[in-house]
C-alpha cells in the first residue's frame, strides 16, 4: 500500500496481517481524492473512521489537510497506523483514537468524515450516518460494497453523489 499523491506521494505504508482490516484499494482512493482535494486546505481537519492503517487519512495529510484525526478500534491496526504515522513525521498534525467509531462520533470533529466500516456489520453504517445526521459536519463520505443499498437521507445528511469502482462504492452526503 502506498500513498496516492500530495507530499509524500509514493511513500509505502505498513498493512495489519490478517482479514479483520480490508484496506480501501488505490484505485478507489484516487477516485475519492479526486474529488475531494478541490476541498481540503490547509484548514481542514479530515476524520479517518474505522481507519486501519490509516491510509485514507494519511492521504489527507499529503495532499494539504491540517490535521487528521484516525479512529480505529483494533489493537493491531492502531499499532499499524501509529507506526505509518511516525514514519512520514506526521505526528503533530495526527490524533489517533483508540475505540469504538459509533462510541466517538458524536465528540469528534471535522470538515470531512470517512467512514469505511467493515462490510458485515451492517447496522454499522445506519447507526454512523444516523449520529452524524444530528450534527452534521460539512461533508460525510461512506465506503461500502456497491451491493449495499445506503440510505438517501439521515438526519439533516443529504446524499447527493455515488461514485462504485467494481465491488466498492464511495457514498457523499453533505447537509442541506
Amino acid at each position: 500500500m502506498r500513498v496516492i499523491g500530495g507530499e509524500f506521494r509514493s511513500r509505502l505504508l505498513k498493512s495489519p496481517e490478517g482479514l479483520d482490516v480490508r484496506p480501501t484499494p488505490d484505485r478507489l482512493r484516487e477516485a475519492l481524492f479526486n474529488v475531494l482535494t478541490p476541498v481540503i486546505s490547509r484548514e481542514t481537519v479530515f476524520v479517518d473512521c474505522y481507519a486501519g492503517a490509516g491510509s485514507v487519512g494519511i492521504e489527507a495529510l499529503s495532499r494539504g489537510a491540517a490535521r487528521s484525526i484516525f479512529v480505529e478500534r483494533s489493537k493491531q491496526a492502531v499499532r499499524v497506523l501509529e507506526s505509518n504515522i511516525r514514519s512520514l513525521g506526521l505526528e503533530a498534525r495526527a490524533r489517533v483514537i483508540h475505540g469504538g467509531v459509533t462510541t466517538y462520533l458524536k465528540s469528534v470533529r471535522g470538515d470531512i468524515v470517512f467512514l469505511d466500516p467493515p462490510y458485515a456489520l451492517t447496522e454499522e453504517y445506519q447507526r454512523s450516518l444516523d449520529l452524524l445526521g444530528e450534527t452534521p459536519p460539512p461533508l460525510v463520505v461512506m465506503q461500502h460494497s456497491s451491493r449495499q443499498i445506503l440510505p438517501e437521507t439521515a438526519g439533516a445528511l443529504q446524499r447527493y453523489r455515488v461514485l462504485r469502482h467494481g465491488d466498492n462504492s464511495l457514498s457523499f452526503y453533505r447537509s442541506e
